[in-house]
């Protein structure tokens, strides 16, 4: 097991170094630079202003060498600009050069600065993934358990109204966009005119104008049932018809095998066939496809986070690409990779320990 395990390090850090620098390569692509400079210089800028300010800030130099600084691996940039002042690549503003690192990459924790929000990339993406990570918590608290129930109950009784009912509705969640569920969530259920909120406020079931907030910035300082709830149950709703759908699957299949088929013969009890014999050997499938729903939570909730004005993780990315901010991209890129691999390697753990063939082979 431990061989295993090294083995899937070495090759999630291969992994890691070919996707970073796919993701540093396009984000270096001439076009996002000129836009950089006129962005952060003037916009009238002539093209030889624009290379002026990419050379006086190292972006000029070899694509290697400038993604070997931005690891960390090799030495920053040092230049001398016209008025004798020495920029570089590791000199903060007010700091003596002498004292300067030589290395300052993401393997030192330096992950540059955000020219979108003024601030350092490793605090920024550290506050945002917060609030993203409370919001994906919630979210497979709702969805896992849900879509594990709607899916067991469906496969135990394959071809039966209980299974095609709910079958048709884990297809409709799926099936359903989330920005075209949130906004029916939040006209159904935020609105101070439309929906239910006025009918319940008119009934005297509630004092408040709308049932739920239709926007999730008051969360990011404190997280209530009103402000919370839309947004997770939009993204849980989503995910969680696929997961049930693979449930089914599976459940379905072990259902027909050969070992329930005999603990039926000799009398055992259906409920203690579904939760004793059935139920570990059919929760494999979807125990991989549990773990897929981290890195597809992490970037998919960008349309959600955007339509509730939640200033998370997915947010952010979209504030950066819309901003062309370069070291910020670089920075959301490291993060989504790892989370990714992780999560793989996580699964694949699960998956030796879960089926007993896997681990003797």
């Amino acid at each position: 097991m431990g061989l295993f395990i090294l083995r899937r390090v070495a090759v999630m850090l291969l992994t890691a170094i070919c996707l970073t620098f796919i993701v540093f390569t396009l984000t270096n692509l001439e076009p996002n630079l000129e836009k950089l400079a006129k962005t952060q210089g003037n916009m009238r800028m002539t093209d030889d202003q624009v290379e002026t300010w990419l050379s006086n800030r190292g972006y000029r130099d070899n694509l290697l060498m400038k993604y070997g600084q931005w690891l960390g691996v090799v030495p920053g940039y040092v230049i001398e600009g016209s008025d004798g002042e020495l920029r570089g690549k590791c000199i903060r503003p007010g700091m003596d050069p002498a004292e300067a690192p030589r290395f300052c990459g993401v393997m030192q924790g330096d992950w540059g600065w955000s020219t979108r929000f003024r601030e350092e990339v490793g605090s920024i993406i550290g506050k945002r993934l917060g609030a993203t990570g409370w919001l994906m918590f919630a979210v497979m608290c709702v969805m896992v358990p849900g879509a594990l129930v709607i899916g067991v109950l469906a496969g135990m009784r394959e071809g039966s109204r209980l299974d095609r009912g709910l079958s048709t509705v884990s297809i409709l969640t799926t099936a359903t966009p989330e920005y075209v569920s949130g906004v029916i969530f939040i006209a159904l259920l935020a609105s101070t005119k439309y929906g239910i909120s006025p009918l319940l406020n008119e009934w005297g079931i509630i004092e408040a104008k709308s049932l739920f907030k239709g926007t999730a910035t008051s969360a990011m300082k404190d997280i209530t049932f009103n402000n919370f709830t839309l947004p997770v149950l939009t993204i849980a709703l989503y995910g969680m018809g696929y997961i049930a759908r693979m449930t089914r699957a599976s459940m379905t299949e072990v259902m027909t095998a050969q070992y329930i088929r005999t603990a039926r013969l000799k009398g055992v009890s259906f409920q203690n066939i579904v939760m004793k014999h059935a139920l570990r050997n059919a929760l494999i499938a979807p125990f991989t496809v549990i773990m897929l729903q981290f890195p597809w939570l992490l970037n998919g909730v960008v349309i959600v986070e955007t339509l509730f004005n939640y200033k998370g993780f997915g947010w952010t990315l979209v504030e950066a690409a819309g901003n062309n901010d370069i070291e910020m991209l670089l920075g959301v890129s490291v993060v989504s990779v790892f989370v990714v691999l992780v999560t793989q390697l996580i699964s694949d753990i699960g998956y030796v320990y879960l089926n007993p063939r896997i681990r003797i082979s």
